[in-house]
């Protein structure tokens, strides 16, 4: 998993609306990693990206969102929900190895690979600035919004 001053691995993956997710492009990032399109947490945590993306772009901080959904889910999870914020479909999962996010995990004594929900805060070249690990979801965007200020504000 990456930490702070490793440099974050390059993606150029499939989006929403037949859009790219490119990274880097040359502007700083919050990259956010979630399990699933449209269960509970994921829904909230887009959401409250989304409604906070005005404040990053003031900033000048890009959001991109990734999960192992496809593009196609990615479309119905954003018209459902109203989001504003680039989702980029890795189904492969290599993105998601690369970074780190990509984990065995553990439930009801079974084990099997998922998303481990975590978040970074990444410069113009790629540098993880602030890294967020097992992501609670509540307060989360208003403390990745705080350090994007600190750094970029």
């Amino acid at each position: 998993m990456l930490n702070v001053g490793d440099t974050a691995p390059a993606f150029d993956l499939e989006a929403q609306s037949g859009g790219r997710a490119k990274f880097p492009s040359g502007k700083p990032a919050v990259v956010y990693f979630y399990p699933k399109d449209d269960t509970p947490g994921c829904t909230t945590e887009a959401k409250e990206f989304t409604g906070t993306k005005g404040d990053f772009e003031a900033l000048g901080v890009d959001i991109i969102g990734m999960s192992p959904d496809t593009a196609a889910k990615h479309d119905k999870f954003t018209a459902k929900h109203d989001l504003g914020i680039t989702l980029a479909a890795d189904p492969d999962t290599e993105t998601l190895a690369a970074w780190g996010v990509w984990q065995e995990k553990s439930m009801y004594g079974k084990t099997y690979m998922g998303v481990v929900r975590c978040t970074f805060l990444v410069d113009a070249d790629g540098k993880v600035l602030e890294a967020w690990h097992k992501v609670r979801v509540k307060g989360h965007v208003d403390a990745v919004l705080e350090a994007a200020r600190s750094h970029f504000g």
